[in-house]
């Protein structure tokens, strides 16, 4: 009796100790008229301490029109540009990404999301030789590897490559089956493709200008000479650096194939090529030797007792190219919505009758095409600036724990935010009428260039199982007793009230007040994700029984998936609603609360039939949050022309004259390109 009267006055007047630490009540931003934005404030929050380094780059670019990539080029015309756009930009400019990779990661990818909206060739090219190509070697090398090669990566004397995706292995890194077999009478190892599956595939800089490649093969040492018989060992894949050109002629060094993997969908400006490699033999001191070692008698050495252990150390070290992907997209993201926008803003068709024609950002279905995708990348924005933090954090760690969480936070950011950006760049295009299909707004490009960024440094669908996998786990530890990362806090507490019975009199509320309540909207996206967890984890015992391991894993798959998508809207949601609280002015605040409260409430929309199937949300709560979300969306629209303005992008990055022009001058302007 007693616990049913508990459980009865707690339906009645919830307990605030029930739900862990409480988030603070921010006033509702609809009661107060939005007068205006003061952008110049926004801007400064949104771009923060490495506005002036990115600036720098748009100033350059902006002196050199030159250097702007034209609408129409060729393939081969666009990697020689792409190439000297990366050469002005670090000898000319004088800004030395390289130096940021491993002091200073945050300013390194304000670097990379400013040189990508200029052109994501170059974004992407300066990724592949400093993130990738310098990266394994300062990351997965050691002191010696550092002094032979910093300054060659950095001025760009030492251009090179990332050779780990074969033709056969692109995600099972483990399965690849290029080989580096050492020879302890000449102290070498011998790179070899020992089949046609083995040629390394879509390696950037390959084709043309790379001189050098980081090479992920399969270390193998003999027998030992003592030995009358014995097998090699296979000590797992290991980076190796492969010089692959002639440093004064660039023609292919011996026993270096290389093919030119021709042009691609989007990012013609990068050169991406096939390496095979018949018995290329290279130092021994060329093995990036942090996590393994081969000393000269041919003896292994490492640290960590496992293949799987060291695997584990080397692809964690290369997570950086995952972390800039996800923020890189987020630019792409922002160009796509300042153009889609400020071309709503102006254009014009129908109206009233016997009045003047509208603007196609007053129609609602515009505006429920356009402002839950802003309110997105203002999401997206924090999220992955947390992401960036993490990942600053984690180099200047030891911390196994900070690492994996890391791991699966940039993980689950990249497959999400590329794959949402992915969608909204046509949902733009697609806004934008007839004009819309002009190259010159940018969007083909867009899309066409940022298409790879869902396959690329891990395809998004194996990112997302990896997620799913680390809540799993960290599910598992829960019930042992163990320690939660800090992403997933919101479990240690408030998991066994988030399974419970929903509340039957909250499911109810439908007040703006409680709806725009960040305590109400955060509660929901992890009531969510908690109910997923659980019921996932059940599933998986069931069927393992039957199935095996893999097999339920297989029959999951699904609800994996929507598993780790729930995870990281929760992340992002909970970034955002900590960026509100922490913007220093009020205008600004009131407006990020907007977009906040939108990003939010039109997710719980769209996936009102699971919050209905639980009755989390009870039918008129359901209709009062669709309500609310329209009248979100028009009040965005009111102030969106500030909103578009705070991501501060030059006219030459947007180049949409439709969106940049007044609209008297949009006509002339555009019409030059038509030829009229």
């Amino acid at each position: 009796v007693s616990r049913r009267l508990l459980s009865l006055s707690l339906h009645v007047a919830p307990s605030r100790e029930i739900r862990g630490d409480r988030l603070e009540t921010v006033p509702c931003a609809g009661r107060a008229r939005i007068t205006g934005v003061k952008t110049e404030e926004l801007i400064n929050y949104m771009r923060g301490k490495h506005r002036d380094l990115q600036q720098s780059v748009y100033d350059y670019f902006n002196s050199r029109p030159e250097l702007q990539t034209p609408i129409e080029i060729s393939k081969d015309d666009h990697r020689e540009l792409c190439m000297k756009q990366l050469m002005g930009l670090v000898r000319e400019a004088g800004i030395r990404p390289f130096r940021y990779v491993a002091e200073d990661p945050a300013k390194y990818f304000a670097i990379v999301e400013a040189v990508g909206s200029v052109d994501m060739s170059l974004g992407i090219k300066m990724g592949v030789q400093y993130s990738l190509w310098g990266g394994s070697v300062i990351n997965l090398g050691t002191k010696k590897h550092r002094d032979k090669y910093f300054e060659g990566i950095d001025n760009l004397e030492f251009p090179g490559c990332f050779a780990m995706t074969e033709l056969h292995h692109g995600s099972n890194v483990q399965g690849l089956q290029t080989t580096a077999t050492f020879d302890p009478l000449t102290d070498e190892f011998i790179i070899d493709t020992p089949n046609g599956g083995a040629i390394k595939w879509w390696i950037g800089n390959a084709a043309v200008h790379g001189k050098f490649a980081s090479v992920f093969a399969r270390l193998l040492l003999p027998p030992p000479t003592t030995a009358a018989h014995g097998n090699v060992s296979d000590m797992g894949v290991h980076a190796f650096i492969v010089p692959i050109r002639d440093m004064k002629t660039h023609d292919p060094l011996p026993g270096v194939d290389i093919h030119d993997c021709g042009h691609k969908i989007g990012l013609n400006g990068v050169d991406n090529g096939a390496l095979r490699f018949r018995s290329v033999r290279i130092p021994r001191d060329n093995l990036l030797n942090r996590f393994g070692d081969v000393s000269r008698d041919g003896k292994y050495s490492s640290k960590l007792p496992t293949i799987n252990k060291r695997f584990a150390a080397t692809l964690g070290e290369l997570v950086g190219g995952r972390v800039g992907l996800a923020y890189s997209s987020v630019g792409v993201l922002k160009i796509a919505a300042v153009i889609a926008v400020r071309f709503s803003l102006l254009r014009q068709q129908f109206g009233p009758p016997d009045q003047p024609e509208i603007s196609i950002l007053d129609y609602q279905s515009q505006q429920l095409k356009l402002m839950p995708m802003l309110a997105s990348a203002y999401a997206f924005h924090f999220g992955t600036s947390h992401l960036v933090e993490k990942y600053c954090e984690m180099k200047k760690s030891d911390d196994e724990r900070l690492v994996a969480d890391v791991h699966a936070l940039s993980a689950g950011l990249k497959s999400y935010v590329t794959s949402y950006t992915a969608r909204s760049i046509s949902v733009c295009r697609e806004a934008c009428g007839g004009h819309g299909y002009a190259a010159v707004n940018r969007f083909g490009n867009l899309r066409n260039d940022h298409d790879i960024f869902q396959t690329f440094e891990g395809d998004n669908t194996v990112l997302l199982q990896q997620v799913a996998g680390y809540l799993l786990k960290q599910y598992q530890e829960k019930f042992k007793g163990g320690p939660l990362s800090s992403t997933l806090n919101y479990l240690r507490d408030s998991m066994n009230a988030y399974l419970s019975q929903p509340n039957p009199v909250t499911a109810r509320w439908e007040g703006g007040d409680h709806l725009r309540d960040p305590n109400f909207q955060l509660d929901a996206f992890r009531y969510r994700t908690s109910r997923l967890l659980h019921s996932v984890a059940v599933r998986l015992q069931k069927h393992s029984k039957s199935l095996g391991g893999f097999g339920a894993w297989n029959r999951c798959l699904n609800h994996l998936l929507t598993l780790a998508e729930s995870h990281i809207e929760s992340v992002i949601l909970a970034k955002f609603i900590d960026a509100v609280k922490s913007c220093p002015d009020a205008s600004s605040r009131t407006a990020l609360k907007l977009l906040c409260d939108l990003y939010a409430l039109d997710r719980i929309w769209n996936d009102i039939g699971t919050y209905r199937n639980v009755d989390y949300v009870a039918p008129n709560k359901a209709k009062a949050i669709h309500k609310l979300v329209e009248y979100l969306c028009f009040q965005v629209k009111n102030i969106a022309k500030e909103l578009v303005d705070a991501f501060d992008l030059p006219d030459y990055v947007t180049r949409a004259p439709i969106g940049m022009q007044a609209a008297e001058d949009a006509y002339t302007v555009y019409t030059q390109y038509a030829g009229f």
